[in-house]
């Protein structure tokens, strides 16, 4: 694609971004914007913490008050990846309404650690998340179709499927870099086949057209997910251990070796729970260890300046702590929300930086 300019006297970009814009404060529309958000607020099967399906409204809320001159991408040329357009769609409600109900009838699956798979009440929240797929599938492809940069922010991880299926429908021979603590290779989980945690499970088994997986900050998996990797030839984990025990050598070095690995195109899935858990302390699985704040920019922009191009990339698992019993909700209140925007727009900048945008002369 070419990404396409905006109209950059319509915004101050060193003035408060607009609350009442899209992300990042941002007047432009979807159809002027090279980068797209879709929103999918959904977290029927998590298994710890909830608050991920408020995780696209809180990332958009916080993202009003970032700068948005990016120092470590303007070493190569795109300090303003905004000027190239970036918009968050509006939360379709059918998406609220199902997830209401899949999380209506797998609270007491959850709650009571899970049933056999095929109980009734199983096999109706994984098939309406089979027909979420479907909806994030189809309003991906339907903006990979009008060449923009399709990301996708959850939500819950399994919401990544659908958005990985339209990204390799159109680039064949797809590689995922999946940051994450968790390797999310179980068939099922409590029950569920339509899990988070069993989200790359799924690409391997359903989408034909993703060659590889790069797994990043992996440290809480099971016995039988770990030799699914040792079995698995598509699937190549930098596990969180192994990325500190060669601390000696160059981070950048490591994130060279890392992307290394991947196939020309890439799609990025950045579960939060993949940073250190102070950036993330309200995402709904958190584990010690992880990527800092620092880290994880650098893989993202030694990613985009590999020659690789990112073709699409998601944001899972923020998740905000509750709201405060009075009063509006402060920066504390924002953290999750606050880093979560930060990544995204590091996303975006990487997917733009590596398909060509520059900063205009």
């Amino acid at each position: 694609m070419t990404p396409r300019r905006i109209d950059v006297e319509r915004f101050d970009p060193d003035g408060a971004g607009d609350p009442d814009g899209s992300v990042f404060g941002l007047p432009y529309t979807a159809e002027e914007s090279s980068v797209v958000l879709i929103p999918v607020p959904w977290e029927p099967t998590v298994s710890y913490g909830r608050g991920t399906a408020q995780g696209p409204a809180s990332v958009r809320e916080a993202s009003a008050q970032l700068d948005l001159y990016d120092p470590e991408l303007a070493i190569h040329g795109l300090a303003r990846p905004w000027v190239f357009g970036m918009h968050m769609l509006a939360e379709d409600p059918r998406v609220r309404g199902w997830n209401e109900t899949a999380c209506r009838l797998a609270a007491p699956i959850v709650e009571a650690g899970g049933v056999p798979a095929g109980d009734p009440a199983v096999s109706r929240v994984d098939q309406l998340g089979a027909q979420l797929d479907r909806w994030v599938c189809d309003a991906a492809a339907a903006w990979h179709a009008r060449d923009r940069i399709v990301g996708m922010v959850g939500g819950d991880h399994s919401t990544s499927l659908g958005a990985i299926q339209a990204a390799a429908a159109v680039h064949e021979g797809l590689g995922i870099l999946h940051v994450d603590a968790h390797a999310d290779l179980r068939v099922a989980y409590e029950g569920f086949a339509h899990s988070h945690a069993s989200v790359m499970h799924n690409v391997l088994e359903q989408v034909p057209g993703v060659a590889r997986i790069v797994q990043v900050g992996i440290r809480d998996l099971s016995a039988a997910e770990a030799r699914r990797i040792a079995d698995e030839p598509r699937v190549q984990t930098f596990f969180d251990h192994a990325l500190r025990a060669a601390a000696g050598q160059a981070w950048e070095a490591q994130c060279a070796s890392i992307v290394a690995s991947l196939p020309q195109s890439v799609y990025v899935s950045f579960d939060i729970d993949g940073l250190d858990p102070s950036l993330c302390p309200n995402t709904g699985t958190p584990v010690p260890g992880g990527l800092d704040f620092g880290q994880a920019m650098t893989l993202l922009r030694v990613l985009a300046t590999s020659g690789r191009r990112v073709v699409g990339f998601d944001l899972v698992e923020v998740a905000p702590p509750p709201a405060p019993a009075s009063g509006a909700p402060g920066p504390a209140q924002q953290w999750d929300g606050n880093v979560g925007a930060r990544v995204l727009y590091r996303l975006a900048g990487a997917a733009l930086l590596s398909q060509g945008a520059r900063d205009p002369a």
